[in-house]
């Protein structure tokens, strides 16, 4: 549970690597498949309340520096509000399934004051059928559960690589526009 709600604060501790070795522990029958699969999922809400409440009451700061440093208009700022207004509930269940995605997905969510009962509703469901699948993974392997971390590490390596690359594009288009206004 700890290590779960460490990975669901931002800290570097893959869910795919301490799943699947959980399950392989679970096939030793030291662990119970249940069990295990409820305490990720409760660690991974723990972790992504921190985080929702970090966005919710540092937002003001957050816009401030994002709207000084153009990296987001007023107006981008609103159509993100009424976006995740109407969208953000299921951004937050379906984001649980994306490696990294899934451990950001509490910022937004907190900054654009989702509904808590149903952020952490939703984030407990994907948290958990997220978990039922890396346990059962590493129950399905065995022993051989080492086998399977390089095949989780190249998919996370591919979004992050993804979303660095959208960044900097981003980042870039909003800087020239920022001198043309000027």
């Amino acid at each position: 549970m700890f290590l779960m709600a460490l990975e669901s604060a931002n800290i570097p501790i893959p869910s795919e690597i301490i799943l699947p070795f959980a399950g392989f522990i679970v096939s030793t029958g030291r662990f119970g498949f249940a069990s295990v699969v409820l305490v990720a999922a409760i660690g991974n809400l723990v972790g992504s309340l921190i985080n929702y409440y970090v966005a919710y009451y540092y937002r003001d700061k957050a816009v401030a520096i994002l709207t000084k440093t153009h990296l987001i208009t007023e107006d981008e700022l609103e159509r993100s509000t009424k976006w995740f207004e109407r969208c953000g509930v299921a951004a937050v269940f379906l984001g649980r399934f994306l490696p990294v995605i899934r451990t950001f997905i509490s910022f937004p969510a907190g900054m654009f004051r989702v509904n808590i009962i149903k952020f952490s509703i939703l984030t407990f469901m994907g948290s958990f059928l997220w978990s039922v699948a890396l346990t059962y993974i590493g129950y399905l392997a065995g022993s051989n559960w080492n086998v399977l971390e390089p095949y989780f590490r190249q998919f996370d390596y591919l979004v992050v690589l993804a979303i660095v690359v959208a960044i900097f594009f981003e980042v870039r288009r909003r800087f020239k526009r920022s001198k043309v206004l000027k």
